[in-house]
């Protein structure tokens, strides 16, 4: 065998294994799902009682008069005793009318409520929670803490439905299901809504089986007492992910962490690319912070927690490292191509057909979690892949009635020169669909952005959407770009009804 061949050979199986690492996500999110039905039978509820624990919420505020009347309104509606609920609202030094809301809320509900106002703000959130937690720590009174936003609602009984977990001493922390509860949806905060389905009541589950869960929701985590001081008394401030690192930390520490998808918590999210850019590039940056503090747990399994587990592990790592294998296999079909066109058309349909089975399973079992969600918003759950990204798939799926017949049908034949530059052009189709979605964060700062970046969005993708933060996140940390806590702006539009 002379010298090219062998190169050529070694091209092939470099080629190979990166094309194939395209893969790994499809796997690991299929075998997510696979677990999602032994829920109903590996969960936390045989040991889970009524138990009503005096809680303390404490609730960080920066300008957040819009919502935080609404929010306290609702959070003394709760299906709870009223003399076991106490709130702590943290006034971030805002400059709007937050404070003189919350001193209303206190003269209305005198004793429950409590105004904790700090002098100096912009500190970030977990600085704002910790104001408010050595106060609640001062004395004995507080046998559980709920962190959570100022601009979410609790449904009536979801306190009670996360509390009863307490039952078990074993437990330190159970989180709840966040939906986007917006009353006036638009396209974006519908394809928010489908994200949540697929990331909570369907992947949380999945966790809860697995005994390791990755985050306890920000906007709704309930801890015991003796949690809390097992942690440090305090919520960690080095990092943007200041709820991951405490569900970290809480599992470390021998406890469980639960979620109670039947809790349900409605939330306002971003209406905007570039708003919704910016709070994603923060948990991203935050993730960054998680993958390098806790890099000696990585794939060693304990005896005193599971986030060491393997399957924990290729979980975490092909979502931080997504964009990554997908900009890997892409250069990997497109080497293929140039090497070996035949064999990389197998592996292209060996790849996009996986990742088409998987998508169907994902969408039916997930959609299942949340009915209701699902099937209001069927249109974001068909599109959610992007368009082009579903011609894509039935390209591989059928060839010939996307590269012949169709083609056919415009009085069109497509030649030798086209169809290789077209194959091509699909195979790299994938990191491309990130400078779409990064196209769309431009539009969207522009008097066209209205129907451009919504049209962008729907071409590339939500997933290339949040794929082009992650990476985002990336160059800013390599770059090391000062990491901001960028507050998401609400205006109170959850439906409250």
């Amino acid at each position: 065998m002379d010298v090219v061949a062998v190169l050529q050979a070694i091209g092939v199986w470099v080629c190979l294994i990166l094309a194939l690492t395209g893969l790994i996500p499809v796997i690991a999110a299929a075998a997510t799902f696979v677990v999602i039905p032994f829920h109903a039978f590996i969960n936390h509820y045989g040991k889970a009682k009524p138990y009503l624990p005096r809680v303390a919420i404490v609730v960080p505020a920066w300008n957040e008069g819009a919502v935080i009347g609404a929010s306290i309104d609702r959070l003394m509606k709760l299906d709870y005793p009223r003399e076991a609920l106490r709130i702590f609202v943290v006034d971030d030094a805002s400059t709007d009318l937050t404070p003189d809301v919350v001193r209303e809320k206190e003269a209305l509900y005198p004793g429950n409520v409590v105004l904790l106002r700090r002098d100096k703000g912009g500190e970030g959130k977990a600085h704002t929670l910790n104001h408010g937690i050595r106060e609640i720590l001062k004395d004995d009174w507080m046998e559980a803490l709920l962190i959570m936003d100022a601009d979410v609602i609790y449904l009536p009984d979801s306190l009670r439905r996360m509390t009863r977990h307490f039952a078990d001493p074993d437990v330190g922390a159970v989180s709840a299901y966040i939906r986007e509860g917006s009353s006036d949806r638009n396209y974006l905060t519908k394809f928010i809504g489908v994200e949540y389905v697929l990331s909570q009541p369907a992947a949380r589950r999945a966790q809860n089986v697995m005994g390791a869960q990755a985050c306890l929701a920000g906007g709704a985590q309930l801890h015991t007492r003796e949690n809390l001081l097992a942690i440090g008394g305090q919520i960690d401030t080095s990092s943007l992910a200041e709820d991951t690192i405490t569900t970290f930390e809480t599992q470390l520490k021998g406890r469980k962490v639960v979620f109670e998808p039947h809790a349900h918590v409605l939330a306002e999210e971003p209406r905007s690319v570039d708003a919704l850019w910016k709070q994603r590039l923060r948990w991203a940056r935050g993730n960054v912070t998680v993958t390098a503090r806790y890099k000696n747990i990585w794939f060693r399994p304990s005896g005193n927690h599971h986030l060491g587990a393997w399957t924990f592990g290729i979980v975490w790592f092909s979502l931080w490292l997504l964009p990554l294998i997908m900009i890997a296999s892409s250069i990997g079909l497109a080497g293929l191509l140039f090497l070996q066109q035949d064999f990389a058309t197998n592996v292209f349909r060996v790849l996009w057909i996986s990742a088409a089975l998987a998508y169907l399973f994902i969408l039916i079992l997930g959609s299942m979690t949340d009915a209701a969600t699902s099937r209001r918003e069927l249109g974001q759950i068909l599109l959610f892949p992007g368009i082009v990204n579903i011609l894509v798939m039935l390209t591989a799926l059928f060839p010939k009635v996307m590269l012949v017949w169709l083609p056919g049908l415009f009085g069109t034949t497509l030649s030798g020169a086209t169809l290789f530059w077209l194959t091509l052009a699909i195979y790299i189709w994938i990191p491309f669909s990130m400078v779409v979605a990064w196209l769309a964060r431009t539009a969207d700062r522009t008097r066209a952005g209205r129907w451009l970046a919504p049209t962008l969005i729907y071409l590339a993708g939500y997933g290339s959407l949040l794929c082009a933060i992650t990476f985002d996140s990336y160059l800013k940390e390599l770059a090391h770009v000062e990491a901001r806590w960028d507050k998401t702006e609400k205006v109170g539009r959850v439906a409250t009804n």
